[in-house]
């Protein structure tokens, strides 16, 4: 064990991790021969330090320590899929997990706990854990019952935590102060006394906090789970005799994860959107890759497909992993979709257009890049550069232009359009000679204008970050044969010094 980069006294010897705050130096952890010394979490550093000269100490790293706890939570999602991290001050040293109707997916309560302690035992992480009808009362219990491990039978989660000290509330140190001076040192004192009395005696918000606390330890008022990210609708899972250290191990049963996840969305009507494969190591941490589907889908060969493209090598296996779990963060309801058969009678039916686009464009995202496959969109403008936009890649059918209109339009259009330099007749006509790319070019064939007024509720600049003007259009061929589409932006008697009319080609057709 190190602290601040020193070896830290041994386990036998008072030791504390210490935080600043608006009372100076105060206790944030301590060990269990500062404990039996008489310390406690939230006294001062000077007050300890009077006890017990022999203290050792260390600055606290407590984002550290919650980043920490946050990881642990994901490990522990391999029991339960909704976990939380105990943000109850100043402790922030646990977690809430919602087992219910999940203990006997690991040979009951009683296992479950043992379980539980013998992982984190093996991780080095000390731990002691309960089961109760409340979050209240389980934190209550593995917090304050003489046993490591406690299960409160349902239904007397009263008598349970009747004995334990009002620490176990959950309650500031003033509240505390006030109950212990009216002769009130266990939860169960608090049984007897009547509600209302109870608010009246401790006044304000220390009164009302008492009695929420109470409420929330008997299951009289709900505490909802806040899990570290929301529980996957769907999951399937395997644990290991033995930890798993090759990537071979997890590819072999990767395909019986995926039947059983399939078996789940379909049985609903629903397909995957968001995949997620994740592997518990036996260090306390997890590892898992994602992938994200174009459509939702429930095959299992295409999730295996995806995985696999994504790369099971960068599964951080670590010292090895002892459960695997793929889940559906996200699922989606699925349409059906009738599938196309074969040219012959008695042939084998075929994969839907559209399916069999959704199951490419995941492929490709799985080896480039969520995100890295696009289609052109057609939006609603008549200025050329802004008619269409790149969009995310969809199996659906893009949407097409307004119908009717079939002006022609260059295959290859410039954004931004390139500067010309123009010999035209003032004020409309078409020009006879222009210079592209230092390249002089005589028109032989014109024909235009075909004129585009600017969107004046758009406050977006136009060309060179000049306003935008009114365009004339004109499709021109050059004495070679190539064909182009200039156009004059501004018009000849409207100009001032500022912004005279100029030439631009926009595109070239085929």
């Amino acid at each position: 064990m190190k602290a601040n980069g020193k070896d830290a006294p041994s386990p036998d010897a008072p030791f504390a991790l210490v935080e600043r705050g608006g009372r100076g130096l105060t206790l944030h952890a301590l060990n269990d021969a500062a404990r039996s010394l008489g310390l406690h979490r939230g006294q001062s550093h000077a007050d300890a330090c009077a006890i017990a000269p022999h203290l050792a100490s260390a600055p606290a790293e407590v984002e550290r320590d919650l980043e920490t706890l946050r990881r642990l939570a994901l490990w522990a999602e391999r029991f339960s899929p909704a976990v939380g991290v105990d943000t109850t001050l100043p402790a922030q040293e646990g977690l809430l997990l919602d087992m219910t109707g999940a203990a006997h997916l690991f040979g009951g309560e009683a296992d479950l706990l043992k379980d539980l302690r013998r992982r984190l035992a093996r991780a080095a992480i000390p731990a002691r854990a309960a089961i109760a009808d409340t979050p209240a009362g389980a934190w209550a219990l593995a917090r304050f019952s003489h046993d490591p491990e406690t299960i409160a039978p349902p239904g007397h989660l009263r008598e349970a935590i009747a004995g334990l000290p009002m620490e176990g509330l959950r309650l500031e140190p003033e509240a505390l102060v006030l109950l212990k001076r009216f002769g009130l040192k266990q939860i169960g004192d608090l049984y007897g006394l009547p509600r209302a009395g109870l608010a009246r005696r401790f006044r304000g918000v220390a009164g009302l906090r008492v009695v929420e606390r109470l409420d929330q330890a008997l299951g009289v008022a709900d505490e909802p789970l806040d899990p570290v990210r929301p529980a996957p609708l769907y999951r399937a899972g395997i644990v290991f005799a033995e930890p798993v250290t090759h990537v071979e191990g997890v590819s072999w049963r990767l395909p019986a994860l995926a039947r059983a996840l399939s078996q789940q969305l379909e049985r609903d009507g629903r397909g995957v959107r968001r995949l997620a494969l994740v592997g518990f190591r036996v260090d306390g941490r997890t590892t898992a890759i994602q992938a994200s589907l174009s459509a939702p889908a429930a095959a299992p060969d295409h999730m295996l497909r995806l995985l696999r493209e994504k790369g099971l090598e960068h599964l951080d296996l670590g010292f090895g992993i002892d459960a695997l779990m793929l889940c559906a963060r996200q699922a989606e309801p699925m349409s059906a979709r009738q599938g196309e058969m074969a040219p012959e009678m008695g042939g084998e039916p075929q994969v839907a257009q559209p399916q069999a686009l959704a199951a490419l464009i995941d492929r490709l995202e799985a080896r480039l890049g969520e995100g890295s496959v696009r289609r052109p969109q057609a939006r609603e403008s008549w200025i050329p550069e802004r008619s269409e936009a790149w969009v995310q890649a969809a199996p659906e059918a893009p949407s097409q232009p307004p119908a009717g209109d079939d002006r022609p339009r260059p295959i290859l259009l410039f954004d931004p359009p390139e500067p010309v330099e123009t010999l035209a007749e003032l004020p409309d006509g078409a020009p006879m000679r222009f210079t592209w790319r230092r390249a002089p070019r005589r028109v032989v064939k014109s024909q235009g204008p075909e004129r585009l007024s600017h969107e004046w509720w758009r406050s977006a600049p136009g060309l060179a970050n000049r306003p935008s003007r009114t365009r004339d259009y004109y499709r021109v061929e050059d004495d070679q044969g190539r064909r182009y589409w200039l156009f004059r932006e501004g018009l000849y008697g409207r100009e001032d010094a500022d912004h005279r009319p100029s030439w631009w080609l926009h595109g070239v057709f085929a």
